[in-house]
């Protein structure tokens, strides 16, 4: 009876999301991460995600942007099946997980790198053995262990700090810790849940350097964040969720597609390198 209430939620909201071009392109592999008209409604009839269908490819870099509640981290909790959607589904490496079995989840998230904002670290373990946990917890042998622990940590600039725990590291040395911690394990996918929220500017940029460098390796990385600047720079995919709903997928885009005549024409001058005849 309440999947029924649900639709008639989801219905009588107002409907006219576009499908991005490259959701209809033909794949011969399925794309990595695919929502195929998911909805989440919470308890008390609050639409956290109406009807999302997007796909992400294999090797890409998205960024998923938007405004305080509009869905990002909810989506983000689907993918990790801390969530279910309430109609729709949602498929990782083309299985919808909401098939698997509560004893399948856990081999689920070892397959998805998960980066979060408040770190997450064990902070009676050194940098060493916080990375070296994940792979422990998974029956990795010692011979793995030994080798993808310090690759992970020399990938994100932390090779001299392996005897150190995690208060004797910077706010930013501890995000870098924890994207090594996820990735040791080389994961398709690689999430990140506001990775620069609580960093500052200049640290930001290196731990969005480390995230392209995990990219380059051919793992897909998909961000969500506030972070204006860092989206602007790098210039990758962009998704943007408003109200629940899918409103912007650019290729190449901007964290907000609302340029100003003046912004355009600065950003033209530069580009041109012509000078501004008024100074």
């Amino acid at each position: 009876m309440a999947r029924y209430q649900t639709s008639g939620i989801l219905r009588g909201r107002e409907r006219g999301q576009r499908r991005p071009e490259h959701l209809t392109e033909r794949r011969s592999k399925p794309p990595i991460v695919e929502l195929r008209q998911a909805s989440k409604v919470y308890a008390g009839g609050h639409v956290a995600l109406e009807r999302v269908s997007l796909r992400v490819d294999r090797g890409e870099f998205v960024f998923l942007v938007g405004p305080t509640g509009c869905g990002k981290s909810t989506l983000i909790k689907l993918l990790i099946r801390e969530l279910e959607p309430t109609e729709g589904e949602v498929l990782i490496a083309g299985k919808d997980i909401a098939t698997l079995s509560n004893d399948r989840i856990p081999y689920l998230r070892r397959r998805i790198g998960t980066v979060f904002q408040d770190f997450k670290l064990l902070p009676s373990r050194t940098v060493y053995d916080n990375v070296a946990y994940a792979l422990q917890v998974i029956g990795a042998a010692r011979s793995e262990i030994r080798t993808k622990v310090p690759d992970a940590l020399r990938l994100v600039g932390l090779a001299d700090k392996t005897k150190n725990y995690p208060d004797q590291l910077s706010g930013g040395e501890q995000q870098r810790l924890s994207v090594a911690r996820a990735f040791v394990n080389h994961p398709p996918l690689l999430l990140a849940d506001e990775p620069t929220g609580n960093l500052d500017p200049a640290t930001s940029v290196g731990i969005m350097q480390t995230l392209y460098r995990i990219n380059k390796t051919g793992t897909t990385v998909v961000v969500v964040t506030h972070d204006r600047e860092m989206v602007d720079k790098m210039r990758r995919r962009v998704i943007g969720l408003d109200a629940g709903r899918v409103v912007r997928d650019q290729a190449a885009g901007l964290y907000s597609d609302e340029e100003s005549t003046r912004e355009f024409a600065a950003r033209l001058r530069d580009e041109l390198g012509v000078e501004d005849e008024r100074y």
